[in-house]
């Protein structure tokens, strides 16, 4: 799907020689979720074939800092998209909207600077997890157990802070959904109250906020597995168990790219169109 998505907008950049805002937005969503895929795959592999590897502290800590990376991206990019949404189809006549509004690719621009300086607090997460992983198969396989102090107590803060950076795009994108719903609400009573005016915006509405929700539903099952693999990895030693919530945080950035297609009428008509010559 993300592969799709990427596929269709370089084609289309080749032929017009430019790419609208919501494109380029797009495009930098895939290929962080291409990305993330990848590390998430590479680790599912380590996991079942070389678990004896995750005793290399170095190697844990670059697919670990390869995973952040391509995850904070790609959750700043869904959330720069659903803000995107919000200024293009909500309708409200306060001058801070009209002023943000014009000045769209701006704030998308400072939302994904800003979210570069949490990437830095997010690097914390690297050291977590590969402290994690490396001390859990060291501990399996001398056949041992956690020091309860040091290993709890540290995973518990370093939670706290995962928890704090991945709160601040959900807020965001939430607050996108409520004042989408907010715009809608008043779009249609404006068209009760004038029965002959054109209703142009309501399908629109609709389909962005089909969007953020499918995001933030996604988002909510995402971070919960993320959560629940350091739980899996510092309490059970078990392959089996580990592996099924590292495969559930591919959900995410599977499924939110094949409704982003659907709900994009271009992505829409190609797929359709390739699906119809295969």
């Amino acid at each position: 799907g993300s592969g799709f998505i990427v596929l269709v907008n370089c084609i289309d950049l080749v032929k017009r020689q430019k790419l609208s805002s919501a494109d380029c937005i797009l495009t930098g969503l895939a290929i962080s979720r291409i990305s993330q895929l990848w590390a998430i795959l590479c680790d599912s592999f380590l996991l079942v074939l070389w678990p004896h590897l995750y005793a290399i502290d170095k190697l844990t800590k670059v697919v670990n800092s390869f995973w952040i990376l391509s995850n904070h991206l790609a959750t700043w990019f869904a959330t720069c998209l659903s803000v995107f949404y919000f200024f293009k189809v909500a309708n409200f006549s306060h001058p801070c909207f009209t002023w943000l509004r014009w000045r769209i690719h701006s704030v998308v621009l400072v939302l994904l600077l800003g979210s570069l300086s949490l990437l830095f607090l997010n690097s914390e997460s690297i050291y977590m997890f590969s402290h994690i992983s490396t001390n859990s198969y060291k501990i399996y396989a001398r056949n041992s157990t956690w020091s309860p102090d040091v290993s709890e107590t540290h995973y518990l803060h370093q939670l706290i802070v995962f928890n704090f950076i991945n709160l601040i795009p959900f807020l965001l994108s939430l607050t996108s959904l409520l004042l989408l719903v907010l715009s809608l609400m008043r779009h249609i009573r404006n068209l009760q109250l004038n029965p002959s005016s054109k209703d142009l915006s309501t399908e629109a509405h609709k389909r962005a906020m089909k969007m953020v929700m499918s995001f933030l539903f996604l988002f909510v099952i995402h971070v919960s597995s993320v959560l629940l693999t350091g739980w899996v990895f510092l309490k059970l030693q078990g392959c089996l168990a580990k592996l099924v919530v590292v495969l559930t945080s591919t959900v995410f950035p599977s499924s939110h790219s094949f409704i982003l297609i659907l709900g994009n009428s271009k992505l829409r008509q190609n797929a359709i169109g390739l699906l119809w010559y295969l």
